[in-house]
C-alpha cells in the first residue's frame, strides 16, 4: 500500500485563532471545490482508466489530495480552537458551531455540507480528464 509518515508536509502551526478565515477555508475543506472531492475524483476515476500508467498518476494525485486534506484541516483546526461564544458568534459560525463544535466536518464556507454530487467519475478517459483539468482550474 503507502508508507504514511505521521507528520503534515507541510507544518501548520497556527498560533492566533481566526473564526472568520477558518470559515473562508472551510470550503477547500469540504466545499465543491475542495480537496475532498479533489480526492474521491481522482481516485473513483482510476478504476476504469484502461492505460495502466494514466491509473497509476491518477491514484498518486488522489493521495496527494488526501494529504492537502490533512493540512486544510489541521488549518481549520488551528483557527477555530478555544473560541469564545462571542467570537463564533461574531464570525457568522455559530450555526456551524451548533452542530459540529472544533470538530473539522467537510462543509462548504455557506455551510452546506459535502455531497458526491460535487465530482465527476464517468468512464469515459477524456471526459473524466477534462472533469479534472477544469477542477484544478477552479482550486
Amino acid at each position: 500500500m503507502w508508507v504514511y509518515e505521521k507528520k503534515l508536509q507541510y507544518p501548520v502551526k497556527i498560533k492566533n485563532p481566526n473564526p472568520a478565515l477558518a470559515k473562508i477555508i472551510m470550503s477547500q475543506y469540504g466545499g465543491p471545490d475542495g480537496e475532498l472531492g479533489a480526492s474521491l475524483r481522482y481516485l473513483s476515476q482510476r478504476y476504469s482508466m484502461p492505460y495502466p500508467e494514466l491509473k497509476a498518476i491518477l491514484t498518486d494525485i488522489g493521495t496527494e489530495e488526501l494529504a492537502h486534506l490533512e493540512m486544510v484541516g489541521a488549518i481549520i483546526y488551528q483557527l477555530t480552537r478555544n473560541l469564545t461564544p462571542e467570537e463564533i458568534k461574531a464570525a457568522g459560525m455559530d450555526a456551524y458551531f451548533v452542530d459540529h463544535t472544533t470538530g473539522v466536518y467537510p462543509a462548504s464556507a455557506a455551510g452546506v455540507p459535502f455531497t458526491a454530487a460535487y465530482i465527476q467519475s464517468k468512464g469515459d478517459v477524456l471526459t473524466d480528464l477534462h472533469e479534472n483539468l477544469a477542477a484544478e482550474q477552479k482550486q
